[in-house]
């Protein structure tokens, strides 16, 4: 098919070779790509579960609108095997590790999810797979469209942020979204750039012949510019590197028109347009532009590259199994590391290395060689498609993909759920089989879409009963008018399936120091360790006789210089009444002992 035929899109008045996909598809895609992101309103504990249950209540909703003529067909791939041995590895953590069980559903879950939303995006026929990504896309460019205005908000009227619609900035003069966090701010604009441009090449395609709808010319460069600008707002360096590959794109990619390309050349442009006019308004009333200090500061960041470097020590004494999945943070706080980083880092902020410490080098090497001969094969097939359409469909896919895994380089945002399952349902899409003229002939074979459906409406399920699990957490932390005494606010959360390490962190913080303040540090220490728990978990081993052990987690306590623990330790310099014995922290230990043994 010519780049002169038709190519249809969810609003093309022309009748369809595929039937229409489900009308609800829309509204769930921006339930699910939308919402998520947006949500600014949490409780304690978690700042972001609520988004990702957005997520998953968004693509179990996507799931449930697969429609018999655009059901996907079953097809394996080296994404969806990678995919599938990360499915296996917390339980395997769990089996034969210590890793509490609710933290194991929580991330097999997860991942089961995107190897679903995967499968279902390469199944797609081409048809199908370029009307759902004209829903991918909207939904994405609606979160950054509104990203754009929460930025613009907590830049020039911080006021007008309640933290409840609009998330407050607790960087004077940088955006960070309603996320909270000025990379992840970044990352969703970047993605609403790609969805942008496909959109506008959607939109031409669709014109060339009656009844479609068509951008304004000016449409594209005026979105990309305002979404740039907030990408400077952001700070983000990340989200300046995102912009320099937009460029690249523009300049290498054949298939797009030439507005896109010229737009696309045009984003450093922007960037630095945004930048001079934000310092100039700086300057001028004394405000504070966020992008100013940060960008200063270089591209590297040395805490980073440390936590690098001590996780590499870690897996140099764990090269064939790794620490074990989820077990990064506990292993690397127990272990003595004189120079480390002082922030409590649950993760090595790269994927790479994350993989490697966590599952050891053969399955890590299994795992990252799959989904690079994958991305790979996406690249591949997006440039030797012969449609323009499809070929376009297929390299903003992959942009999709791409710009999230640069941002996967320098942090952790495929933890979250609310970007990775957009990312395996978009690496699907860029997976999926080539237009060989098969589909036409297998149009008429039906295709089962309940397998989908039902794995969509489980997912839907699951957020429910997540949502109900961590309510009872929440009740620890934010008490109702009539609660029940924390004594039995911990109980019944301890009790929960998925979130039992949260009523554990209450638990041994609150409780006296003894055996079960210790049983419920050392289970909640799987999850993420700081210095109050240090502190309660270093006293329930003094008071049950483990005095030594006690000792050793005071010293790893010493190498976060943590301001919390100060008072504490300043005991160590009071003088003593004649005969008295210094308290136990301040003595050090007889021996180092392996993380293994603490937990």
């Amino acid at each position: 098919m010519s780049r002169t035929q038709p190519q249809h899109t969810l609003f093309s008045a022309a009748p369809l070779a595929l039937p229409p996909i489900n009308p609800w598809a829309l509204p769930a895609m921006l339930l699910a790509c939308g919402l998520a992101p947006l949500l600014a309103y949490n409780l304690t504990p978690s700042a972001t579960l609520f988004n990702q249950l957005s997520a998953w209540v968004g693509w179990g909703l996507v799931m449930a609108c697969m429609t018999p003529g655009c059901a996907p067909r079953w097809r394996l791939s080296p994404a969806a095997v990678a995919l599938a041995l990360l499915v296996l590895a917390p339980c395997m953590s769990w089996l034969w590790g210590r890793l509490p069980m609710g933290l194991a559903l929580a991330s097999s879950g997860t991942l089961l999810a995107a190897m679903l939303l995967l499968l279902a995006g390469q199944g797609l026929g081409s048809q199908a797979r370029v009307r759902w990504l004209e829903a991918l896309c909207w939904g994405l460019l609606l979160a950054g469209i509104l990203s754009l205005v929460v930025s613009l908000v907590q830049v020039f009227w911080p006021a007008l942020a309640d933290g409840q619609v609009i998330a407050r900035s607790g960087i004077p003069g940088r955006a960070v979204g309603n996320l909270r966090q000025p990379n992840h701010l970044a990352s969703l604009l970047m993605w609403a750039c790609v969805a942008a441009v496909y959109l506008a090449e959607a939109s031409r395609s669709a014109a060339r012949e009656a009844a479609g709808w068509r951008w304004h010319p000016l449409a594209l460069p005026l979105l990309l510019a305002g979404l740039i600008l907030a990408v400077v707002l952001s700070a983000s360096r990340t989200g300046v590197i995102g912009v320099l590959i937009l460029a690249v794109w523009g300049a290498l990619d054949r298939k797009l028109s030439r507005a896109s390309k010229l737009s696309l050349l045009a984003t450093p442009l922007m960037l630095g347009l945004s930048w001079w006019l934000l310092s100039i308004w700086a300057n001028s009333g004394g405000y504070a532009l966020g992008a100013e200090s940060r960008l200063a500061e270089g591209a590297g960041s040395p805490s980073r590259l440390a936590i690098i470097a001590n996780a590499w020590v870690l897996l140099k004494a764990n090269p064939l199994t790794g620490v074990g999945w989820g077990e990064f943070n506990l292993a690397w706080s127990m272990t003595p590391f004189p120079n480390r980083p002082i922030a409590f880092f649950d993760h090595t902020h790269n994927i790479v290395m994350q993989l490697a410490v966590e599952l050891g080098l053969p399955l890590s090497a299994l795992v990252l060689g799959l989904l690079t001969w994958s991305l790979w094969q996406a690249l591949r097939m997006s440039m030797k498609a012969k449609n323009v359409n499809d070929a376009i469909a297929r390299r903003c896919a992959f942009m999709l993909v791409l710009m999230i895994g640069l941002h996967s380089v320098l942090e952790y945002p495929l933890w979250y759920a609310y970007f990775l399952l957009p990312t395996a349902f978009a690496f699907g899409l860029a997976l999926g089989a080539p237009d060989d003229g098969a589909e036409s002939r297998d149009a008429s074979a039906p295709v089962a879409a309940w397998p989908w459906q039902l794995g969509g409406a489980l997912m839907v399920a699951a957020s429910l009963f997540t949502l109900r699990d961590y309510l009872r957490v929440v009740e620890i932390y934010v008490p109702s008018e009539n609660a029940a005494p924390l004594s039995e606010r911990i109980a019944a959360g301890q009790a929960g399936l998925l979130f039992a390490s949260q009523a554990d962190y209450a638990a041994a913080t609150s409780l006296a120091p003894g055996p079960q303040a210790l049983a419920a540090a050392q289970r909640t220490a799987h999850n993420l360790i700081d210095a109050r728990l240090m502190m309660a978990w270093a006293k329930s081993l003094h008071a049950v006789g483990e005095t030594d052990k006690a000792r050793y987690v005071v010293e790893r306590l010493r190498e976060f210089r943590n301001a919390s623990s100060t008072e504490w330790l300043a005991e160590c310099a009071e003088s003593l009444p004649p005969g008295a014995l210094q308290p136990f922290q301040c003595q050090p230990a007889q021996r180092d002992y392996n993380w293994r043994e603490l937990r």
